[in-house]
Order: structure tokens, then C-alpha cells, then sequence
């Protein structure tokens, strides 16, 4: 991480990957949407969105929400980064399960050093995507984002890699590990049930059942 990242306060960071993840998702990044992703109130949302812009991390528009400046992306993408490695390290060479490591690279994220971010990249190979399936930016915070394609995009007889899951509800990823629809899992698409309903997915664990809307946050890419 850079000094000037470095220097920046774990709140500031914290907000910095919220505000990230939400334009990344397409998302407006408005105070209401923020405030929500962090857990705090539209006050204390609108008190930090006002903080970052006098450091240059943000911009800010009226009833148009925030966006992040190019300082404020590298900031993000140093933390993302941190944390997509702590994630990869935890799963490859401490055994954690999916659900376990995104909260635990919470807590660590933002001590990890330069030098020890350098060694646990050197030690599990220059990684490019942490365990849930997301890409980890590289040294030079370069981010490769393939296009996305979900189960919901496939048609019936397909079968399809599972590339990418959820990692924030632990919950979620306890169920889907159960289901075997983790990355590197093959699928074959068994049925989409008519007027949105639920998609039917065979997985080694057997064939399952699953909402649309799960179906259409599970990347894949065809077999």
C-alpha cells in the first residue's frame, strides 16, 4: 500500500471499497445506498462523503450521489486488493472454508503491509482471482473485469463452470457449498421454470432448486 493510502484512517478505507463496489455493480452511489452498504446512518454518510472530497477521494453532486476520483479508486483498489489475497491465503494454505474468510479479511485488510502482501502473492503464485471467484488487482492496482455472464444466461442442457459467487453472507455461502455450487464447480442447466420462476440446477451434490435471483448473482462461464 502506498503512504499516502497508508495514511488514510480504516473508516475512510472502508468507504472508499463500499463506494467501489456499488459503481462497480452499476449502482448510483447515493447517500441512502451507501449508508445502507455500510451499516451507519444517512448523517454520519453524508458527514464522511463530505470528509472525502476535502482529502480529493470523491466527487460529489448534488441529488446525484458520489463518485470516486482516480485517487480514490487506487485507494479502493489497494484495500480490494489486500483483502482478495488475505482470502486466497486463508482458503489455500490455512484450510478456511468460503463463508469464514471474507470476514476474517475484513479485520486484517487494512494492517497488512507492503512487504507481506508482496510474500503472500510470491507464496501462492501471483493469484488472479480470490476464492469466491473475483478478480484480484494486480501490483500495479490493474483490475481485470471479464464480462459477465450468470446461470440465467444459459439455456436448458447447458452445462456451465461456476466462475463466481456471492462473498458477503456467509449464510448464503454455507448453503451454496452444500449445493456444490462453489467456483470450479461444473452445472448443468435442468430447467427454468416460466414467468421468473425458479431455475433447476445438477450439480455433484445432485439437482436443486434455486430462486432466479440467486441463479442471476452465480457467474459462469460454459464448459
Amino acid at each position: 500500500m502506498s503512504t499516502q493510502a497508508a495514511d488514510l484512517t480504516v473508516a475512510v478505507q472502508d468507504y472508499l471499497k463500499a463506494i467501489y463496489a456499488l459503481e462497480s455493480a452499476g449502482e448510483r452511489v447515493t447517500t441512502s445506498a451507501l449508508a445502507a452498504r455500510m451499516g451507519v446512518s444517512a448523517p454520519s454518510t453524508t458527514a464522511m462523503t463530505k470528509r472525502l472530497a476535502e482529502l480529493g477521494l470523491v466527487e460529489r453532486a448534488p441529488y446525484r450521489g458520489v463518485s470516486l476520483t482516480e485517487e480514490g479508486r487506487l485507494g479502493a483498489l489497494e484495500v480490494l486488493r489486500h483483502h482478495r489475497l488475505l482470502e486466497r491465503y486463508l482458503v489455500d494454505r490455512l484450510g478456511l472454508s468460503l463463508d469464514q474468510v471474507h470476514v476474517e479479511a475484513d479485520r486484517l485488510e487494512h494492517a497488512l503491509s507492503e512487504e507481506l502482501e508482496a510474500k503472500i502473492d510470491a507464496e501462492l503464485g501471483y493469484p488472479t482471482h480470490d476464492p469466491h471467484g473475483d478478480p484480484i488487482p494486480d501490483r500495479e492496482l490493474r483490475v481485470s473485469e471479464s464480462g459477465r455472464r450468470t446461470l440465467c444466461d444459459f439455456e436448458v442442457g447447458n452445462r456451465a463452470t461456476v466462475s463466481r459467487v456471492p462473498d458477503a453472507d456467509p449464510e448464503l455461502l454455507r448453503y451454496l457449498s452444500e449445493l456444490g455450487l462453489v467456483p470450479g464447480a461444473e452445472v448443468a442447466l435442468v430447467s427454468f421454470a416460466p414467468f421468473g420462476g425458479p431455475v433447476t440446477v445438477q450439480t455433484t451434490a445432485g439437482d436443486h432448486t434455486i430462486s432466479r435471483e440467486l441463479a442471476d448473482r452465480i457467474s459462469a462461464s460454459s464448459s
